[in-house]
């Protein structure tokens, strides 16, 4: 059986999916496994990438970081499901980070 690619699945593949990832990485946590946890999560985000339209995410635009309370990306372009740009404040180093962790500056969006 061929693995299906994050861009080949459902919506509901997809959600299929991140639920099973984010079980594994449950149950890693549990057991202590902190390098496993990780993948799993990292994999879960990236999956969740596949949910999320590319288009609703605005070039030159600030967005809070998902899991990182108080800071604040700054898209300056996208290139598939990630998003490049900077991080406000301390070094002004290029990154890319998922589309999934992005979210609007304004609650309830």
């Amino acid at each position: 059986m061929t693995e299906k690619s994050y861009a080949e699945m459902t919506e509901q593949e997809l959600r299929e999916e991140i639920a099973r990832l984010k079980e594994k990485a449950r149950k890693a946590e549990q057991l202590g496994i902190v390098n496993e946890y990780a993948v799993y999560e990292r994999k879960a985000t990236m999956a969740a990438a596949y949910l999320i339209d590319p288009g609703t995410i605005v070039k030159g635009e600030l967005y809070r970081i998902d899991g990182a309370p108080g800071e604040f990306f700054k898209v300056e372009y996208l290139k598939g499901r990630f998003a490049w740009g900077y991080r406000l404040g301390g070094e002004r180093f290029e990154e890319a980070l998922p589309i999934s962790i992005l979210l609007p500056m304004k609650a309830g969006k």
